[in-house]
């Protein structure tokens, strides 16, 4: 497996994100050695909040949220996904598939040995945080979905099939330009940068094109097998799940995906979910402190 490392002075001066950097290597099933990015905030004492974002976003799109997390005395972990952010970039999109992403980030998991962990996720995050949970699911007390889903073969809607089109069209994606897409707050200029510094060229954008083509959507994707089994864990998941989800998010809640997830999650029923007015599918732009307020309320509300 080749592998591309974003140099570090890409990231210099970005607006609003002065985190201090942390690296951890995982294996992939090649031998090779993958390097994940990652920021880690707060007391080490503390239960960890796990904020997974999705794509092609990276954990800049967590800068407003992890202060807050933190003044309220959580220790707060957010993940770059492999191929995206500061995290490695495998060169071939076919070195990139859901059931790696899983071990990858399982790897990653057990080696940082986060335990009691509150998941915050959204979009591929959100498949990619739910499909840790069989096999690791003791490590995590409570779920906060966000504007995701987890299809399992049920068929293309005309949104994602143009989505699918587009990726594989282009030499180079506009990363910036599709967060701005996806937020309804209007991103400044050094914003929409900070989203395109992972990528000096196409040539480091192998996962973010891909990520589209593992959706398990169609019939016959390789990941609608994962999908079942993960849908099977998640049928039994008796702690608390909620879901927050964006009123102007056409990818997520237009298409219902939060519907499943309060339906079928033993762990959902009876929970505070929500959906947030103004909000697009970037949720993580347009309400951030309301998002921190919801996520602490839950856990308090959830503590044993």
């Amino acid at each position: 497996m080749d592998v591309l490392r974003t140099p570090d002075d890409r990231f210099d001066g970005l607006p609003g994100f002065d985190f201090a950097p942390h690296y951890r290597e995982v294996e992939a099933a090649d031998g090779t050695p993958l390097r994940y990015h990652f920021v880690d905030e707060g007391p080490r004492d503390a239960a960890p909040v796990l904020l997974l974002h999705g794509n092609p976003a990276w954990c800049y799109l967590y800068r407003h949220m992890v202060p807050g997390l933190v003044e309220r005395g959580h220790r707060v972990v957010a993940l770059d996904l492999m191929g995206l952010g500061r995290s490695d970039k495998p060169l071939d999109q076919d070195d990139f598939t859901m059931a790696g992403h899983t071990d990858w980030m399982g790897q990653w998991l057990e080696a940082e040995d986060l335990r009691e962990i509150t998941l915050f996720c959204q979009d591929w995050g959100g498949m990619l945080g739910l499909a840790l949970l069989p096999d690791h699911g003791d490590r995590f007390a409570r779920v906060v979905a966000s504007n995701t889903g987890l299809p399992e073969g049920q068929g293309v809607n005309g949104f994602l099939e143009k989505w699918l089109a587009f990726s594989q069209s282009v030499d180079v994606l506009p990363v910036g330009a599709l967060l701005q897409g996806g937020t309804t707050r209007e991103l400044s200029a050094g914003e929409v940068a900070a989203y395109d510094a992972p990528y000096p060229d196409g040539s480091y954008q192998a996962g973010p094109k891909r990520f589209p083509m593992l959706i398990p959507v169609q019939p016959d994707n390789p990941g609608v097998p994962q999908a079942k089994a993960i849908w099977a864990h998640l049928e039994t998941w008796e702690k608390p799940f909620l879901t927050v989800f964006g009123d102007q998010d056409q990818v997520a809640y237009k298409a219902g995906a939060h519907l499943p997830l309060q339906r079928r999650i033993p762990g959902a029923q009876g929970q505070p979910h929500r959906v947030l007015e103004g909000a697009s599918h970037f949720i993580q732009e347009d309400a951030p402190h309301e998002l921190v307020t919801i996520i602490d309320d839950f856990v308090r509300a959830t503590a044993d």
